[in-house]
């Protein structure tokens, strides 16, 4: 039976061990689970936690919680045995992706989960897992009142990027975020894919991120076609336009397509492993706030980040091409604006001038230094 002594966030023994400002004390917990479902950056900012955990205690199973989409992008990483997919269904039906959830579950225990998602769905989940010590963050920060599905939370910190919040977990358990790793590897037949991609266009690429499953994150058609020709006629570069293979991305790249005069790869498609080898390869990202721009950062391929809608400071690259932000959110140059999940209606402030002085930054500074 599990004891929990204090009722605080904070220090509380559970079973002899203490989970507090002090570490994690006594033998490595032989299973963990983290719960963290959606989306695509989110998934990669999950990684350097899962590569931690396993530098640390090598001999621990950790199993992840995570949907389709997601795992596709990191289904063979080292630091993580094994995967329980949630299947995201809408209306009643998503009762039976919770039931599968309780049906994988049972018979399981965890001696640690670490709760990354703070939505209601993912609170459910943490209820359905059976874990002595369930790991979440601090009652301001936990959304739909997920702090309560945990029986143990991490010091108030207050807002920050969201790489830094997920690292708080690992320093409440005491141990080194440093240094931080992502740990994205490729097989041997995508490098080979790789190398025969790059190999056939002799000529550095840039890709770009058209798209976004978020409307008010996307830039306009007419800048990214002006952007192609300049990448094209100015730097030499080839255009890959990089995405996933919604009915949305595919017009969108349609109607940039007829609109520019850049000879542009069209790379859109459903293979996400495939748009993850292409960044690697790339000299450059273009990218509003998704998925490929988190990626790129875990990559170390330089990206050109245009943001109007979410916050740079908490969405941004972390810690690493912050010269190349196009920073449409702040309401006029150099505004400075508190770090908080606040959203603003900022993409229409970026301009194609903005994004070509950002990508002659990113040449000079990063490409042909």
């Amino acid at each position: 039976m599990s004891i929990i002594s204090g009722s605080n966030d904070g220090g509380q023994t559970i079973e002899g061990r203490i989970v507090s400002g002090m570490g994690w004390q006594g033998p490595p917990p032989k299973e963990i689970c983290i719960v963290m479902l959606s989306a695509i950056g989110d998934a990669v900012h999950v990684l350097p936690v899962a590569t931690a955990l396993k530098r640390v205690w090598p001999q621990t199973r950790i199993t992840w919680v995570i949907q389709p989409a997601a795992m596709s992008m990191v289904q063979d990483h080292p630091a993580v045995d094994e995967f329980i997919i949630f299947h995201r269904r809408r209306g009643l039906s998503a009762w039976r992706g919770l039931h599968d959830i309780a049906k994988e579950m049972r018979g399981r225990q965890f001696d640690l989960l670490i709760g990354l998602q703070v939505y209601f769905k993912a609170g459910l989940i943490t209820a359905l897992a059976p874990a002595r010590i369930k790991l979440g963050f601090d009652r301001l920060r936990a959304r739909d009142g997920q702090w309560l599905f945990t029986n143990v939370r991490i010091p108030a910190r207050g807002q920050r990027h969201v790489q830094d919040q997920y690292l708080e977990f690992l320093e409440y358990l005491g141990i080194d975020t440093n240094p931080v790793e992502w740990g994205l590897t490729f097989t041997q037949n995508e490098r080979s894919l790789q190398a025969d991609f790059f190999e056939r266009i002799q000529r550095p690429v840039c890709a770009v991120a058209i798209s976004t499953s978020k409307t008010k994150k996307n830039w306009h058609v007419e800048g990214y076609a002006r952007v192609l020709e300049a990448l094209e006629r100015d730097h030499g570069f080839q255009p890959v336009i990089v995405g996933g293979g919604s009915m949305t991305e595919r017009r969108i790249a349609c109607e940039i397509l007829e609109q520019t005069e850049a000879q542009v790869i069209d790379k859109l498609g459903d293979d996400l492993r495939r748009l993850m080898w292409i960044i690697d390869g790339a000299v450059l990202l273009i990218s509003p706030d998704t998925g490929p721009l988190h990626i790129s950062r875990a990559l170390g391929t330089p990206v050109v980040s245009l943001f109007g809608h979410t916050n740079p400071k908490r969405s941004g690259p972390w810690r690493a091409f912050e010269d190349l932000i196009v920073d449409g959110y702040a309401d006029y140059p150099g505004e400075n604006y508190p770090l908080i999940p606040a959203y603003r209606d900022g993409m229409s402030r970026i301009r194609v001038a903005d994004v070509l002085e950002k990508i002659h930054v990113a040449a000079a500074r990063y490409i042909y230094p």
